[in-house]
């Protein structure tokens, strides 16, 4: 079972604010990870950022930590992330590539 401190409430995903632990090969991983923020910069913590492959199908699910932060471990290439929230939804789409790719996600009011 896996510790409360290293969770996110109700989630059983790890901390997406945590660090990389050190047995991450970014020489041969592929990591996509970012904030989600409001339009005026603030982080969105609670929102669930979904990863969708290029051809728009539903891969993984992650909760936002209380700073915004979201984690994937994907394959390289196109990889749409959508954000879902209270505050509004946004979306993003990334050509990752081996190592870390850093992405914002804004929200914006339905």
């Amino acid at each position: 079972m896996t510790s409360p401190s290293n969770t996110a409430a109700g989630c059983a995903a790890p901390d997406q604010s945590a660090p990389l632990p050190a047995s991450v090969d970014l020489t041969r991983e592929t990591v996509i990870t970012g904030i989600v923020s409001t339009a005026a910069g603030e982080p969105v913590a609670g929102a669930y950022v979904r990863l969708l492959d290029g051809s728009g199908e539903f891969t993984a699910e992650v909760v936002t930590s209380p700073e915004g932060a979201f984690r994937f471990f994907a394959a390289p290439g196109s990889w749409t992330l959508r954000a879902l929230s209270r505050g509004g939804n946004g979306e993003v789409i990334v050509d990752a590539t081996v190592g870390v790719n850093e992405v914002g996600i804004s929200v914006q009011p339905a």
